[in-house]
C-alpha cells in the first residue's frame, strides 16, 4: 500500500514547488547555497543584495540573512532540520518581526540532483498561510534563482 506525499494531498495554496536545471556540477550548485561568500553573489530576488549572510550548516544548526532592498533591509532566518550534503538541504524559513496568520514560519525542502555537468535542483517551499503569501514567494524564489543561473 503506498502513502501518498504530504505535498500532493496538502491545500495547493499552502506550498510551492520549482524544478530548475543548472549548467554547473551538483557540489557547485550545493556551495552556492550553502557557503556565506557564494550565497551572497547571488541571494535574494533581482534588485536584493545580501550583504550579511550567516550560516551554521548542521542539523540544528541556525541560518541568517539580510536581503536588502530600495525600500529596507529584511532579514529572513531560520534553522536547518536535514543538511544532507550534497543531495538535500531541509530548513524553517521565518521573516523577522513579521510573524502573523499570512506570514507564519514555513518549511523550504531543496533537492539538487546530479545530472553529470547540471544539476536539477527542486524547491519544495510550504506551509504557507495563504495563496498571496505563496505566489509572493513564488515570484521571489524565480528571480532568485534566476540570479543563481548568473552567478554560476
Amino acid at each position: 500500500m503506498s502513502m501518498a506525499s504530504p505535498v500532493a494531498t496538502a491545500n495547493p495554496d499552502t506550498f510551492l514547488n520549482i524544478t530548475r536545471t543548472f549548467a554547473a556540477p551538483r557540489d557547485q550548485v550545493y556551495a552556492a547555497w550553502t557557503e556565506p561568500e557564494h550565497l551572497k553573489q547571488w541571494w535574494g530576488p533581482e534588485g536584493v543584495s545580501a550583504p550579511v549572510v550567516e550560516i551554521d550548516l548542521r542539523t540544528g544548526g541556525r541560518y541568517r540573512t539580510c536581503m536588502r532592498t530600495p525600500e529596507g533591509d529584511r532579514w529572513v532566518g531560520g534553522e536547518y532540520t536535514e543538511v544532507s550534503p550534497p543531495e538535500r538541504l531541509v530548513f524553517t524559513w521565518s521573516w523577522e518581526g513579521d510573524h502573523t496568520a499570512d506570514s507564519p514560519e514555513t518549511l523550504v525542502t531543496v533537492e539538487f540532483r546530479d545530472l553529470g555537468d547540471m544539476t536539477e535542483v527542486a524547491l519544495t517551499h510550504e506551509r504557507f498561510g495563504s495563496a498571496e503569501s505563496r505566489d509572493h514567494h513564488r515570484h521571489g524564489w524565480s528571480s532568485s534563482l534566476d540570479c543563481l543561473e548568473q552567478a554560476l
